[in-house]
């Protein structure tokens, strides 16, 4: 239908439909297509923009895990050598 290889009385009369109807649903598809396809580039942007907030997040993680471990090393160095730890300040966690 959408092709224009055939009349749309042609396929209505084969679908046992109303030849108006179809023009009319063939009017109201082609006038509201973009909407569709645009619809699905916005759901793909979403999960590309969502993959790239995961990856930050994830690399995020990462460099907190590095650092927690780096601040607990240094601070069993001080320990083990005498050194007072410095105090962790609970109120900005």
């Amino acid at each position: 239908m959408l092709e224009g290889d055939r009349e749309l009385g042609e396929i209505a009369a084969e679908n046992n439909l109303n030849p108006n109807m179809v023009r009319t649903r063939k009017a109201e598809f082609i006038k509201n297509a973009n909407r569709v396809f645009n619809e699905r580039q916005s759901e793909k942007e979403i999960r590309r923009n969502g993959a790239e907030l995961e990856q930050e997040r994830d690399q995020m993680l990462k460099a907190i895990g590095q650092l927690t471990m780096e601040r607990d090393f240094l601070q069993e160095v001080f320990r083990r050598n005498g050194y007072p730890v410095p105090a962790q300040d609970k109120s900005k966690r």
